[in-house]
């Protein structure tokens, strides 16, 4: 396992430029309208904005994309906008397959706030386990 800090700047070299690039992203491979909403875009750039930066633990970026994805910022594919960033940090974790596989999922649920309380409390317990 990597060598990791349990808090990091997870998100710092993701600018809301790429969050958007990786919805029109998604937007054009579903030929999906690719916008801005006229409720949710200009507070969720601003939340992104002000915390992509922060030292946080990987569970507190995942609360933060599952924030993003509920206050829907763009017209299509929020929820996977948020999860594919998730998913991707995990990627980068340097972890064995079948651990990288469920900490994969069990994101996506929390972005998708689907996740029932053991799928969070399984995902706390993976992120603890990377200090």
């Amino acid at each position: 396992m990597m060598n990791s800090s349990l808090h990091r700047r997870w998100l710092e070299e993701i600018s809301w430029e790429l969050v958007v690039w990786q919805n029109q992203r998604l937007c054009a491979a579903k030929n999906a309208h690719h916008g801005p909403t006229s409720d949710g875009h200009a507070g969720t750039k601003a939340l992104w904005e002000s915390k992509h930066s922060d030292l946080m633990g990987l569970d507190e970026v995942v609360e933060l994309c599952r924030r993003c994805h509920r206050m829907a910022p763009f017209t299509n594919f929020n929820g996977n906008t948020f999860a594919a960033i998730a998913r991707a940090l995990i990627d980068g974790l340097g972890i064995a397959d079948q651990s990288r596989a469920v900490a994969r999922s069990l994101a996506g649920h929390i972005v998708a706030g689907v996740a029932s309380d053991e799928e969070v409390e399984a995902f706390r317990k993976f992120c603890g386990s990377l200090d």
